[in-house]
């Protein structure tokens, strides 16, 4: 296909602001958890997770559980919820690290890491799940429930490309990579927020997926019809591969839910990357791969000349218009199905390794 370019336009300020990125959105997340239940039926670690959840519970319903308890819109908090959220004011950063997308590697101390992303939490989570209840180990004084619904969430977000693979813009548009954490200081490089600040057109990318990607099928009889919200212009690149890229990927498989795109997935057989060593150390792996594969969610994308917006705390900030391949919407849905496989199984196998 012609790699003709798609220029992009800035236009509501603020609208797409937001302190906490969300990965994969809920059907993304619900799918990782829906792979690993039927992976692991029958095993000694599906008896081990069934004594950590509550009667009714599956790694599916409890997979956006940390996204809930940032705010109401799940619904009212519970008092578990509640709890949790006061014992753990930084939760919000155990989602993602920030890694610059063009490196190969993570590793403790890097420029975009912290004490509490994602890697790090994710350790814990899994040494908690292993028996250690150490300072050392176990931090957060996370309890195995909280380890169990943490990693479920963690190991989704970690596959989302954005979720590692950070972009840092100058203000001509320039990705470009800072040596040193210090180097980021909203002069000549700014992070992007995950590419919150990176704006798609959504009018024009909805026309590109249109060309490309099968239509949505029919809702099921007696189907929830979805609340309906003011559209705005323009889409920022993380709600993109939050979500809309979920959408296609199961729209390319001719499913409407998590589970049905779980139980098509598996039926295909996929060619999954392992893991090797103390399971502790997975998280380094996942992250790496997922490096990996920001760079094609990255690939061809182009930012114009920053524009200064005002949010409506008087907070000044700068926002990139972004240029993205003609037929971006087939790679990043199929990586966001590569991605949502490889999260589901390893999900399967780290519970596994942990619960022989």
């Amino acid at each position: 296909m012609t790699m003709k370019k798609l220029t992009c336009v800035l236009a509501l300020a603020g609208a797409f602001m937001s302190g906490n990125a969300l990965a994969w959105g809920n059907d993304g997340h619900r799918a990782v958890g829906a792979i690993a239940d039927q992976l692991l039926k029958g095993s000694a670690a599906q008896a081990k997770i069934g004594a950590l959840l509550l009667p009714g519970e599956t790694l599916e319903s409890i997979a956006n559980w940390p996204d809930c308890v940032k705010g109401t819109y799940c619904g009212p908090q519970s008092p578990e919820m509640l709890a949790y959220v006061a014992a753990n004011p930084k939760h919000s950063e155990y989602h993602y690290t920030d890694i610059p997308f063009q490196n190969a590697h993570y590793h403790d101390g890097a420029t975009g890491s912290a004490g509490d992303d994602i890697v790090q939490t994710l350790k814990q989570a899994i040494s908690v799940l292993q028996g250690k209840s150490d300072a050392a180990s176990n931090p957060h004084q996370f309890t195995p429930r909280q380890a169990l619904i943490l990693l479920t969430h963690l190991v989704g977000d970690i596959h989302q490309p954005l979720h590692v693979g950070a972009a840092y813009v100058a203000k001509d548009g320039r990705f470009v990579v800072p040596e040193t954490q210090a180097q980021i200081d909203g002069l000549a490089i700014f992070d992007a927020r995950g590419g919150n600040n990176l704006l798609l057109d959504d009018a024009q990318i909805t026309a590109l997926s249109d060309a490309v990607i099968p239509a949505p099928l029919p809702a099921e009889a007696g189907a929830v019809k979805p609340a309906a919200y003011p559209k705005s212009p323009t889409k920022p690149l993380h709600s993109y591969w939050d979500s809309t890229v979920v959408d296609y990927a199961m729209r390319r498989l001719s499913t409407r839910t998590p589970r049905q795109f779980a139980q098509t997935v598996i039926a295909s057989k996929p060619d999954v990357p392992g893991n090797s060593g103390d399971p502790a150390s997975w998280p380094y792996q996942w992250a790496d791969a997922s490096l990996a594969a920001s760079k094609t969610a990255y690939a061809g994308v182009v930012a114009g000349p920053a524009t200064q917006q005002t949010s409506r705390k008087g907070e000044v900030y700068y926002v990139w218009s972004l240029s993205v391949p003609s037929d971006y919407p087939v790679p990043s849905s199929a990586l966001a199905k590569t991605q949502l496989i490889n999260g589901g199984y390893h999900l399967a196998a780290v519970l596994q390794a942990i619960w022989p």
